[in-house]
């Protein structure tokens, strides 16, 4: 199976770079196509009462941070920006991060930040370093809240950076968690007046935690997808919640996931027969066409880019044919794309 085959060629002009207002009037394109235009304060005219929607709870950190390096040899120093995007040991503030540049950092250095926040480079791989700040864990966060800039995808145009409006804007109603670099995006659609009316049509919600890392952004390097890695990330599935899609299923009713983060946690905690077990811990699970889904049924997400990992599970969910057809369709009807743009609800084809 080749990258080529998930290649498709998106105007820039359908770029998203702010969400709707409100958040529910994006525009929904549900699948198997009925040509209805829907937004999604519709969503709950498309679920059945006693179906489960599972939304993930995780907290977007304001991981991008600026500092500087002291000059070694001369006077000055080097600015460097972090995309912090994996904790090693949150006790002791260690992360890994992205650094701009990365290949002057060198064991034993020092970065400086604002307020007297430091951080010693433990060690630097390629593009990637682990860092040890010299703060306590409350420090480090409050840090990050006053300093740090939300992690905003390269294609959203933020020439001078994340603005103060994606501050609310790049995280979910429902986030609860901290700990990922970058948002689940189709929870982003989300309101609370939607949350309401789903409850009112007897839809029930679940929620699970996948910390999304910064590998959502990094695009596939090899021609032939089944040679592609995933970057590991840390979620959790309750018992609670584990037992609720367990029932749902066991009385007939839908099992809904709200974007591919919530999905690929809940098939990663799947056992063999389909039932959903308690899990925790990381998962590096990489759904591409040809994969056998055990407990997802519908799938809430929006509009990916070309070549991606993401796009590849929207084939294995509903086929590769119907994700050209629905990607057509998405393009000639200017729904808008990524991150901040539209979405669709899609059947699984089983």
């Amino acid at each position: 199976m080749q990258l080529t085959d998930f290649d498709y060629t998106l105007p820039e002009s359908l770029i998203a770079n702010v969400p709707s207002q409100p958040r529910d009037a994006a525009r929904l394109l549900v699948w198997p196509f009925d040509s209805t235009e829907r937004t999604f304060a519709d969503l709950p005219e498309c679920l059945n009462a006693g179906d489960l929607i599972v939304f993930n709870d995780t907290r977007v950190i304001p991981a991008r941070i600026f500092g500087a390096r002291p000059k070694a040899d001369e006077p000055g120093e080097v600015k460097v920006e972090l995309l912090l995007h994996k904790p090693v040991d949150l006790e002791e503030s260690i992360w890994q991060a992205f650094a701009r540049p990365a290949k002057r950092l060198k064991e034993g250095n020092e970065i400086l930040f604002a307020d007297g926040v430091t951080a010693k480079v433990l060690s630097r791989q390629e593009d990637q370093a682990t860092l040890h700040f010299n703060v306590t864990p409350d420090e480090f966060e409050e840090f990050l809240n006053t300093h740090g800039q939300m992690p905003l995808p390269p294609y959203i145009q933020r020439p001078e950076g994340a603005t103060v409006e994606d501050i609310d804007d790049y995280q979910t109603v429902y986030a609860k968690d901290a700990g990922s670099v970058a948002a689940p995006t189709a929870g982003l659609h989300f309101t609370e007046a939607l949350m309401m009316a789903l409850k009112q049509k007897g839809v029930e919600t679940a929620f699970v935690t996948l910390h999304v890392g910064a590998g959502t952004f990094m695009p596939v390097r090899v021609d032939n997808i089944l040679e592609h890695k995933m970057h590991a990330e840390w979620g959790t599935v309750s018992p609670q919640v584990a037992a609720a899609v367990n029932a749902a299923h066991a009385r007939g009713n839908k099992v809904i996931a709200v974007g591919t983060t919530s999905l690929r946690l809940l098939e990663s905690a799947a056992a063999a027969d389909g039932q959903l077990k308690p899990y925790a811990g990381e998962t590096d699970i990489f759904i591409y066409p040809g994969y056998s889904f055990k407990v997802v049924d519908r799938l809430v997400t929006n509009f990916h880019l070309p070549k991606s990992t993401l796009l590849m599970l929207v084939a294995a969910f509903i086929g590769m044919d119907d994700m050209q057809a629905l990607y057509t369709q998405a393009v000639n009807a200017k729904y808008k794309f990524y991150s901040y743009g539209d979405g669709c609800l899609l059947s699984c084809k089983r």
